[in-house]
């Protein structure tokens, strides 16, 4: 049997070809994800924003930091470096001879293949003569030519030679090793050693330790966990909390403290800067002594937040360093509303303790949103709106137009719309308008329903119902023009009845008259004019006295008389005619109804139809739940992008897209009914299915479905939900399916017996 060698390659050229596929499996996937190649994409996408997103603050520094930055230029020169290294390794790879040949005899002596055996001999005799080491030749020439030509001349040799390839037979099987031999040398042992030893036993541990003790400080959401327990701590202490001490417990996050985060910076000039914008700012509780709020980092944070949100210019240094706290508060925020959810998970399963009050979480929502803005909470949310100051408020809250929102701006018209922002120019106006339409308009459709359940329509006490929200997203110059379309058709509508109106009936109302007034005189109006038409008789009664007028008058009169009554007399014949018709009808229906046979069919008819009703209403619900199941199915499977739309803000450093928080509250005991959902993947349409537990007692209860942007103020929606909970079902502990009757089941022993012993007959026969 053949044996095993292993040998290291001496020549090398085996090492190259092992670095040649090492390279080439990194730079070839590297080139892939990381070649800048999305740059013109991005500066596209950009150019497409500045219109819209031209003055924020984000756009601005992206724009700066596109032009600054060199990572795409060393990200390009590194790959082509490696590309170099992996082409020029080719190409000594290509250059590589081959050592392993194909052993052929006939070259070794030098003969033409299929020469005869004296030409052999003869030939194995010159070669001997000029090779044998007794001549002075080389040992090892000589015995590739005695094996050469005993391959050739003993049959043995020659069928080895013929099978295997060697005129020896088999050899051993050899393994190279694609690394030099100059690594396993004993000269170089302590080399090698030393590197092996720092890398394994130094380098590698230092970073994974470090990853790792890093990574535990941090959640999943990469919050810190020091972070998230002092959030625990301060609403489990506070669970009503207002906007000022909620300020206070997010700026005193570790995430701002220099000794936990090194991003975060201490200078020395904040000893002057930062008292200078406490005065400015007024009373900011900077005497409190509670830690952490007493301590320099969350005093600064604090300082630099309310500054913000205040809109007040700070020095480059500062500035810099309120980006920072700026960037960081929207997922501080968030990370405060999860542990609000929890401790009120808690409280509803354990009790024992007060859960955080619905204002807190809500105050949380509103924080964000003022910070993405950069507005305080008593301002006005036009103020979101580019070219809006303070001082242009007054034309909008005026008598004459009312706007206190962005919906009643959106939906003024646009002659209104323009006159009240006179102020502004053109350019600003259009400008204005381009923000305003390309703020979200939310559509939230609610369908109620209780799923695994027989009837999903009836709410029973301690049911799992499941809110279905449906949420729609469009642009609010879309929806608000096709509103303005439909207006101009209710108007002229609108004036063809005035119109019509006006030419039936003369008298018309003017403007500054009341409605009610014209109401009542209009119906005055009707009565005069009923009471005339039944008081005409009354003057031909009058005028008898005056000789021979009144006589051709109540000659006329009587003629009317007689009219009116033989018209009278023609619709009481008819209204009897109609009643006989009808008593017929009657007796004919009756007589129907008393024959039992059409009863019958009658019956069987509706209850065919009743059948088919419930058997489509089966099959439609059905559908449903299969629908459900595989719309669940490819929430779980799929992950969607969390860009959405960028959000317009004129003071957040960052880009930010929208998202929205869904859920649902009893907002009369200030509770949550529902976790808050995290809306991250709204688009054009998302489906978002609330679960909350119906309550133990039953009655009619009222929440309320709200909808709260993390980004825009005043775009908020509530919707009512009526919760109509009725008594549970008892349990069976006997289903009717399970009664078997005793007569069934003799039926079916007997039934086996019978089927024994024809199967016994069966066999006696075929016997």
């Amino acid at each position: 049997m053949a044996g095993q060698q292993f040998q290291y390659d001496d020549s090398g050229n085996t090492f190259f070809y092992f670095l040649t596929s090492f390279v080439g499996l990194i730079v070839i996937p590297a080139t892939y994800y990381l070649w800048p190649r999305d740059q013109n994409a991005e500066q596209l996408r950009l150019k497409s924003l500045r219109r819209v997103h031209g003055r924020c603050l984000w756009y601005r520094l992206r724009l700066m930091k596109s032009q600054q930055s060199i990572v795409p230029t060393l990200k390009k020169a590194a790959l082509l470096f490696g590309w170099a290294v992996f082409l020029l390794l080719a190409y000594k790879v290509s250059k590589l001879d081959r050592e392993y040949q194909e052993y052929n005899p006939y070259e070794v002596l030098n003969l033409d293949p299929g020469a005869s055996l004296s030409e052999i001999k003869k030939q194995y005799r010159v070669l001997s003569l000029k090779f044998h080491p007794d001549k002075g030749g080389d040992e090892a020439t000589f015995m590739r030519i005695a094996k050469a030509y005993a391959a050739l001349t003993n049959e043995q040799s020659r069928q080895n030679w013929e099978i295997y390839g060697n005129p020896d037979g088999p050899g051993a099987t050899s393994f190279g090793i694609a690394l030099p031999a100059w690594i396993v040398d004993q000269k170089n042992s302590m080399l090698v050693l030393l590197v092996y030893g720092l890398a394994f036993m130094v380098i590698l541990p230092v970073v994974v330790g470090t990853w790792w003790y890093r990574s535990i400080r941090y959640s999943g959401d990469q919050i810190l966990i020091n972070t998230t327990q002092l959030f625990m701590h301060f609403m489990y202490k506070t669970p009503n909390m207002n906007m000022k001490r909620l300020a206070m417990v997010l700026t005193a996050a570790f995430e701002f403290d220099p000794r936990s985060n090194k991003d975060a910076t201490i200078r020395p000039t904040d000893n002057i800067e930062v008292p200078q914008l406490i005065r400015e700012l007024g009373n900011i509780n900077v005497k409190k002594k509670e830690p952490p709020f007493c301590y320099p980092y969350s005093l600064k944070a604090r300082v630099l937040v309310l500054a913000h949100l205040a809109r007040m210019d700070v020095s480059e240094e500062l500035e810099e360093d309120q980006r920072f706290v700026v960037r960081k508060s929207p997922a501080l925020l968030q990370e405060m509303i999860n542990v609000g959810c929890q401790l009120t998970m808690m409280a509803n399963s354990r009790g024992g303790f007060h859960a955080p009050r619905l204002v807190t979480i809500e105050n949380c929502m509103k924080l964000t949103q003022m910070i993405v803005q950069g507005l305080q909470e008593s301002k006005s949310p036009l103020l979101q709106l580019p070219h809006f100051e303070e001082e242009h408020l007054r034309y909008c809250i005026s008598k004459k137009y009312k706007v206190r929102s962005l919906q009643d701006l959106v939906s003024l018209k646009d002659s209104d719309r323009r006159s009240m922002l006179r102020f502004l120019g053109e350019e600003k106006y259009d400008e204005v308008m381009a923000v305003l339409g390309s703020l979200p308009y939310i559509k939230m459709e609610t369908k109620l329903q209780v799923l695994d359940d027989e009837d999903s329509n009836n709410i029973t006490a301690g049911s799992i119902v499941t809110v279905t929200v449906t949420l729609t997203r469009k642009r609010m110059a879309e929806v608000f023009e096709k509103e303005q379309e439909s207006t101009p058709c209710l108007t002229e509508e609108a004036g063809t009845t005035e119109e019509a109106q006006g030419d039936s009936s003369k008298t018309k109302t003017k403007v500054w008259q009341n409605k009610s007034k014209a109401a009542k005189k209009t119906s005055k109006s009707k009565k005069k004019k009923l009471t005339k038409k039944k008081a005409t008789p009354a003057p031909a009664k009058a005028k008898q006295a005056n000789g021979n007028v009144a006589g051709t008058e109540v000659v006329a009169a009587a003629a009317t008389t007689t009219t009116t009554t033989t018209t009278t007399a023609a619709v009481v014949k008819e209204d009897e005619e109609e009643a006989s018709d009808k008593g017929s009808e009657s007796d004919e229906g009756e007589a129907n109804k008393d024959s039992p046979s059409e009863r019958d069919e009658d019956s069987d008819k509706q209850s065919d139809t009743e059948v088919d009703e419930m058997a489509g209403d089966d099959e439609e619900e059905w559908e449903a739940l299969q629908q459900s199941i595989q719309r669940r199915e490819r929430a779980l499977l799929e992950t969607k992008s969390k860009v959405t739309h960028p959000v317009y803000s004129l003071y957040f450093p960052e880009e930010k897209h929208e998202w929205w928080w869904l859920y649902i509250a009893d907002r009369r005991d200030q509770t949550l009914v529902s976790m808050p959902y995290h809306v991250c993947t709204l688009k054009d349409t998302e489906e978002v299915e609330l679960k909350f537990p119906a309550p133990s007692k039953t009655g009619n209860y009222q929440y309320s479905v709200i909808l709260r942007s993390d980004s825009y103020l005043g775009l908020d929606q509530i919707k009512p939900l009526k919760l109509e909970v009725h008594e549970a079902k008892a349990m069976l502990d006997n289903h009717p399916q399970w009664d078997i009757p005793d007569t069934e089941e003799e039926d079916e022993e007997q039934e086996d017996s019978d089927g024994i012993e024809e199967s016994e007959d069966d066999d006696e026969d075929n016997d």
